[in-house]
């Protein structure tokens, strides 16, 4: 037999609080047993506006058989910061099951005197934050801390207003844990002349009993006492607790099974696989029904529970009419609550940006897709925009496939203050070697729980500290090079996410993101409309650059359309090719050789531009330019970056050979007008643009004598979308990759798609021997680039070709020379 300890902890900020101001900081005794006086009720509303009653108080209860003596004890209070504040002694004695009332500060409101006080102070209390501490002689006999206070016993109680108290709960029970012991209600206070009478003992009940039917325990409020099975443990991480569930498999129709059991102090002695009895207080944590534990205690093993195989909503199918609205999504996972799952269907992940899927903070949050083996696609990727009804069906078919994965912690390891509680530690799932990406398959190991904490999350049996043996495997899936597209000549086109020669720590009036020590790695803002947007110093930029560099190499293209250059020309009033030169020059150095080239800017230049821009580099081996590039200046493209358009042929090739390539950056999804298709801002002007650009690139073959044109780039629209769409009507094939037709070229808010494009008129599309989307950006953690470089706790950067970019590069084989072409696979 054991039973697991409660042990008592005061937090205060180190060199802080108490100890900063030359005061003890003694430790209380845990009294979950009710055999010492506790303070029962604190209320620093007194007086204020909208306060009915005119005093603050604090309120003290006796749960003994005897009076207890009050004489020799002191109250103290502390502000939330933790600077002390005022102090008075007490007199007399606390009535056997009685309270005790000390009435303190009077403001100018209220209607409302306190019972008769048995003793008075003068202390002012925080209405929404604060700390009381009753102390004696021989130490400190209890502590309440509420609010933001960083006095306090393990967690802060509620804060409070105005009109609520701190209240103890039913049971006058003192775990060591203000925020288990406390809740926030409208202030009740009892003097000496009221005796209460401890509530009744605790009732055994079923964990579905205990569960209920509906979103809230029936017995919240209850003292219990439950038996199962112990599924997962987390003696680390900040979940301070244990689930527990019903042995065998859930037979209880309408109510889970499972439960989490909350206890202050909770250790490693509590093991998955054990049996337990725990009595304790039903409650509702953030949704989560809990039993906070008095005791725990060892049983003879209980038979073994069997996990549940289907996540609910992940059975529906395609085109997702008939998935599960939200409510009702809700409802099936509610009665599954806290249940071991080992699911068998197919597990991919989707979301793995900032692994703070349900915020912009590393949770260590991985969104999963269930029940399919790709991750879950944008609507407008595989449904016309304009299809109301498709898009609503496809999108309600994600919602009801995607679940988050948790790490078992509520540990934030980055926040964009910098100030996350957990950022100096390893991470959880990633290391420079180990990957969690999206199209990832998930294969769970040992089984998970379906949890709710701030929304449905699985948990994994214990805390996640880096590679997570034993618990979830992922597919550790990066491709090490394009995929083979055939050909004789290879075009690409490649996001090369804000490649900036200026950088911005040379730049008066910039500010940087900086990393966990206050170093700064990228350019964040500038004061002028048209500053730098890459890295802050040299060092960063040297990181930025290796990536690109690798990437390109390794692609082994002939030709590559480039998005997101500096345009030096708008941003110093240097040279416009001065960025693609320097990558040019970092690129040939790695090859060792003159392996590239790039495309000069065109004599005539529009009036305008963007701080960024597009361009060409390619293979003068293989490859020469035929004349000079062309920009289109156009009033459509005032909000986005020009097409640049070149010819091309082989290297003394005949005329015949010559084909045009036109690079794009359309305007993106940011900003601009939402015309409320679900096509995200600006999708008129993109459809301007893309009219434009159709009308350019037949005029432009025509000019330059080719009948085979090629349209690349960043179109910032998904493939059912209406840019897209009015590109395909005048004749245009978007084409996907031959080798997996499921690979896109973006991610966002755990939605795959593809924004870049290379689009090809028939003539050019007889050429097309291949196609490959190379998934080595996208699909990864944004904490891989070198934009978030000494952010965490775990090194993450390599100079590799992986999250060089947020978008991932295409390939596609060309055949100048007439041979017969690979079939390529429809959109769709």
């Amino acid at each position: 037999m054991r039973t697991s300890a409660n042990a008592r902890l005061i937090v205060a900020a180190a060199a802080f609080g108490l100890l900063a101001t030359g005061l003890a900081a003694l430790p209380a005794q845990a009294n979950p047993a009710g055999t010492g006086l506790v303070i029962s009720e604190v209320y620093g509303g007194g007086g204020n506006s909208g306060a009915t009653l005119t005093h603050d108080f604090i309120e003290l209860y006796n749960p003994t058989d005897a009076a207890i003596s009050v004489e020799g004890l002191t109250v103290e209070y502390f502000a939330a910061s933790g600077n002390p504040g005022d102090s008075h002694p007490l007199s007399g004695s606390v009535p056997a099951k009685g309270h005790y009332l000390i009435r303190e500060a009077k403001g100018n409101g209220g209607t409302t005197a306190l019972p008769t006080p048995d003793a008075t102070g003068s202390i002012s209390m925080g209405g929404s934050a604060g700390s009381v501490r009753l102390s004696g002689a021989a130490g400190v006999i209890d502590v309440v801390g509420y609010g933001a206070a960083v006095v306090r016993e393990g967690s802060p109680a509620p804060a409070l207003s105005n009109t609520t108290a701190a209240t103890r709960d039913a049971a006058r029970r003192d775990t060591d844990d203000n925020a288990a012991d406390f809740t926030a209600a409208s202030p009740a206070p009892h003097s000496s002349g009221v005796v209460t009478e401890p509530p009744p003992g605790p009732v055994s009940k079923t964990i579905a009993e205990i569960q209920g039917t509906g979103a809230s325990s029936p017995l919240s409020g209850q003292q219990v006492s439950t038996r199962g099975v112990v599924t997962a443990a987390y003696p680390t991480g900040g979940f301070n607790g244990f689930y527990i569930q019903t042995p065998g498999p859930d037979t209880t129709p309408g109510a889970s099974d499972g439960l989490f059991v909350f206890e202050p102090g909770f250790a490693s002695s509590i093991a998955v696989g054990d049996s337990v009895e725990v009595v304790g207080l039903v409650k509702e944590f953030g949704g989560l029904t809990e039993v906070d534990a008095t005791t725990v205690t060892e049983i003879a093993a209980l038979p073994a529970v069997v996990p549940n195989t289907e996540l609910p909503g992940s059975t529906c199918a395609l085109p997702g009419t008939a998935c599960p609205d939200t409510a009702s999504l809700d409802a099936q996972r509610e009665e599954l609550e806290g249940e071991a799952f080992s699911p068998t269907a197919p597990m991919t992940v989707t979301d793995a940006y900032d692994f703070g899927v349900t915020s912009s903070r590393f949770f260590g949050e991985i969104g999963i897709a269930a029940g399919s083996t790709i991750p879950l696609v944008t609507p407008t990727e595989v449904v016309d925009a304009q299809d109301a009804s498709g898009i609503a069906a496809r999108t309600a078919y994600n919602d009801a496939h995607r679940v988050v994965l948790d790490d078992g912690s509520s540990a934030t390891y980055w926040n964009t203050s910098n100030t996350a509680d957990a950022q100096d530690e390893p991470l959880p799932w990633l290391t420079a070697d180990h990957t969690v990406r999206v199209g990832a398959q998930v294969t769970f190991d040992k089984p998970v729980i379906l949890d709710y904490r701030f929304g449905w999350k699985l948990q994994p049996q214990r805390q996640v500290i880096g590679v997570p043996t034993g618990l979830v495997t992922f597919e550790q899936d990066r491709p090490a090079a394009p995929a083979p597209v055939g050909g004789d000549l290879k075009l690409a086109t490649f996001n090369v996410l804000n490649y900036f020669t200026t950088l911005g720590g040379d730049v008066p009036g910039c500010s940087a993101f900086v990393d966990r020590d206050g170093n700064p790695i990228a350019t964040r803002s500038c004061s002028g409309a048209n500053g730098p947007r890459g890295a802050w110093n040299q060092v960063n930029f040297e990181r930025q650059q290796a990536k690109i560099v690798r990437a390109i190499n390794t692609m082994d293209a002939d030709v590559v359309s480039l998005e997101e250059l500096e345009n030096s020309r708008v941003v110093d009033g240097g040279d416009r090719d001065e960025a693609i030169a320097s990558l040019v020059g970092a690129l040939n150095a790695d090859a060792g050789n003159v392996r590239w080239a790039y495309v000069p800017s065109p004599s005539a230049l529009p009036a305008s531009e963007d701080v960024i821009r597009t361009g060409f580099i390619y293979d003068p081996s293989t490859i020469e330019v035929v004349g000079e590039s062309k920009i289109l200046d156009v009033p459509a493209f005032d909000n986005a970056r020009e097409p640049l358009a070149q010819v091309f042929k082989g290297t003394g090739g005949p005329a015949g050979q010559r084909f045009a390539v036109i690079a794009n950056h359309f305007k993106s999804k940011a900003s601009g007008f939402d015309d409320g298709t679900g096509q995200g801002n600006a999708n008129p002007d993109r459809v301007a643009q893309a009219r434009a650009l159709v009308a350019f690139a037949n005029s432009f073959a025509a000019e330059r004598d080719t009948d085979k044109v090629f349209l690349t780039g960043d179109f910032n629209a998904y493939s059912e979308e209406d840019p897209v769409q009015e590109i395909e009507g005048a004749g245009y094939v978007a084409l996907t990759s031959t080798d997996d037709p499921d690979e896109e070229s973006y991610s966002f808010a755990g939605t795959s798609g593809s924004l870049d494009h290379i689009f090809a008129n028939p003539a050019a599309r007889a050429m097309v021997t291949g196609v490959d989307v190379w998934e080595t950006n996208a699909n990864e953690s944004v904490f891989y680039q070198y934009s978030r470089y000494n952010y965490v706790g775990t090194d993450l950067y390599r100079p590799t070709v992986y999250a060089a970019s947020d978008h991932n590069p295409e390939v596609i084989g060309i055949n100048l020379r007439g041979r017969e072409t690979k079939p390529l696979h429809p959109r769709g």
